[in-house]
Parts: structure tokens; C-alpha cells; sequence
């Protein structure tokens, strides 16, 4: 192929990579430039990863690599080679929805909703990760969400409201496992 300003177009090398999206191992050949934000949405039609930016100011593509939250548009689909991968989609196990998905909706914590899938999969890591966590600390949390709707108060509420739901979850499986020895 002739580039315009003269020379050839070199066509870029595909490289293969395999994740572990959503439990799920995936291998594709992807160009090296490609962004996780990217392949998760394009590649795997997993759109609930939205693209806001591409330059990591507002964290609504944000997913967990490995275990961690991370913003999907800062990394290279190569760069993941390897990784599990877990989306936003994957929050909901067997039809029920993890403690924040539940706190965001009896919270109202959402407006237009672009921001959401980001909100969510921060707040799902703080919750597991720092169950006590003060206004302060989830604020600070959020700190890397831009969300140009709601002014956080009902995403914080929702927070609180999943650190008291999950941990009422244990006790409630305590009791459950108590009535089924009794029985």
C-alpha cells in the first residue's frame, strides 16, 4: 500500500493474547496499540465498559486486572496477556447482584448512568477490599471517577449502604447454616 506523503504502509504485527475475561479464557490476535477498553467492548461486546476519555481522566472504563482496579483505556490489550480480567458484567452471579449494584439502585446512585459501569467496579473493590470505610476514605476512592451528574453524595450512600449489606451477609448465612444443622 503507497502512504500519501510517499513510502509504503507496513501493515502492524498481530500478536496473540490470552485472558481470562469474566472466568471466561479468551485468545484473539489483536494489533499492539489496541486498548483494553477496546477489546473488551469491540473484540468481546462486553459494552458495558464505557469509553469516556481514552486518556485516563475519568474511570468510567474502569475494570479489575488481576484482582485490582485499574482504568481499561490506560492499558494495551497486549500488555494484559495473561491477566483475568473482570468486567462489569460480571458483577452479577446467578442473577443476583452484588451488594453495591443493590445499594446503587435503592440509593439512587446514578443519574444519566454513563459513569455507572466505572462507579460500580470501584465501589465493588472498596467494599470487599475496606468494609469499615468512612465518607472520607470512599471519597477518596472515587477520586479517579469523574461523574458530572450526581455530586457523589448518593454514590457515597450507596457505598455505606453496600458495606452494611455485606455485613449482614455473613450473619445472615450463619443463621441459615444454624437453622440447617437444627433441622
Amino acid at each position: 500500500m503507497i502512504c500519501p506523503k510517499g513510502g509504503t504502509f507496513v501493515e502492524e504485527e498481530r500478536h496473540a493474547v490470552t485472558l481470562v475475561v469474566n472466568g471466561r479464557a479468551v485468545t484473539e490476535e489483536v494489533e499492539p496499540r489496541l486498548l483494553l477498553s477496546h477489546f473488551l467492548r469491540d473484540n468481546l461486546g462486553l459494552t458495558g465498559t464505557h469509553v469516556g476519555c481514552d486518556t485516563s481522566q475519568c474511570g468510567v472504563c474502569t475494570v479489575w486486572v488481576d484482582g485490582l482496579p485499574v482504568k481499561s483505556c490506560t492499558v494495551l490489550t497486549v500488555q494484559a496477556d495473561g491477566s483475568e480480567i473482570t468486567t462489569v458484567e460480571e458483577l452479577t452471579h446467578d442473577g443476583v447482584p452484588h451488594v453495591v449494584q443493590q445499594a446503587f439502585q435503592r440509593e439512587h446512585g446514578l443519574q444519566c448512568g454513563f459513569c455507572t459501569p466505572g462507579a460500580l467496579m470501584l465501589s465493588a473493590w472498596h467494599v470487599d477490599h475496606y468494609p469499615g470505610a468512612s465518607d472520607a476514605e470512599i471519597r477518596e476512592a472515587l477520586d479517579g471517577l469523574i461523574c458530572r451528574c450526581t455530586g457523589y453524595e448518593n454514590i457515597v450512600r450507596a457505598v455505606k449502604r453496600a458495606q452494611a449489606l455485606q455485613e449482614e451477609a455473613p450473619a445472615a448465612m450463619a443463621g441459615q447454616a444454624r437453622e440447617e444443622a437444627s433441622s
